[in-house]
């Protein structure tokens, strides 16, 4: 598959972030206590790793669980790594890219990963590296943001385009499908034992507030092809007209995120 994400990108905005992450990840905390939940009793032997750990969210819910099992962090950006590993003792660390993970076949008894696989250009690649450092009867254990999130921005944006004439410049990241998932787990040589979708809604007071907020947790486009920011500012202010026009609330104004989670074991 041909690259359509930066990597460059992602690393280097996650990483400038790591300090102000916290203050505004709210749907993806709530995402990491449900997927630590639902592995919740169901924890194999042997180490676990926390792929692509960000501050280090999931693995604080999954050392809650099990105190005593090996816990390995790694993340594409060194900034988020070493945020993590300094309020998890006793934690390792490792700086990684999650298609091109450094450990050795089969030495994990758990691969968890919360709010990362979105950003795979080769999300069958990525499973397929999870897969190969698992040890016979290994779970892997993941939930990333799938077709559908943030509809609303994805809708405002096109019709503003659209009415600019320039419909065809849009980039807007594509999320991958329940579907594809599936294909992907399959493709890995994974045994899937549950894949489901939920959707989490977060209100914010308008669309500029929305945006500032996805910037302040690294989560900007960061298609290789996109425009100096969403487009011309011609274009982000009717963005904004239409976001609130058609979503708008007396709450706010919604983002839906459609959060795939998943549970696969390695035969």
């Amino acid at each position: 598959m041909s690259a359509v994400l930066s990597s460059r990108l992602v690393r280097a905005r996650f990483s400038s972030q790591a300090c102000d992450y916290d203050r505004f990840a709210r749907v993806q905390k709530r995402v990491a206590a449900r997927l630590a939940s639902s592995i919740e009793g169901r924890l194999p032997p042997g180490a676990a790793l926390d792929v692509g750990t960000g501050t280090g969210e999931l693995a604080c819910c999954l050392r809650r669980t099990s105190p005593d099992q090996p816990l390995v962090l790694c993340d594409i950006a060194p900034g988020m790594t070493r945020y993590a590993v300094s309020r998890i003792p006793g934690a390792l660390a490792a700086d990684a890219d999650a298609q091109s993970l450094p450990f050795r076949d089969g030495v994990f008894g758990l691969v968890a990963s919360a709010s990362v696989y979105q950003w795979m250009n080769d999300l069958e690649a990525a499973f397929r590296e999870s897969a190969r450092i698992l040890r016979p009867g290994g779970l892997f254990a993941f939930a990333f943001y799938g077709e559908g999130t943030l509809s609303e921005l994805h809708q405002s944006h096109l019709a503003a385009l659209r009415e600019a004439g320039c419909e065809e410049k849009s980039y807007f990241q594509r999320f991958p499908s329940v579907a594809d998932s599936r294909e992907a787990l399959l493709a890995a040589g994974l045994q899937i034992e549950d894949l489901w979708c939920e959707t989490e809604i977060e209100w914010h007071a308008e669309p500029g507030a929305l945006l500032r907020s996805l910037k302040k947790i690294g989560a900007q486009n960061a298609h290789v092809k996109r425009p100096r920011g969403l487009a011309s500012r011609q274009v982000m202010l009717r963005m904004n007209e239409v976001y609130r026009e058609k979503f708008g609330t007396a709450q706010g104004v919604p983002a839906t995120y459609k959060v795939i989670f998943g549970l696969a074991t390695r035969l």
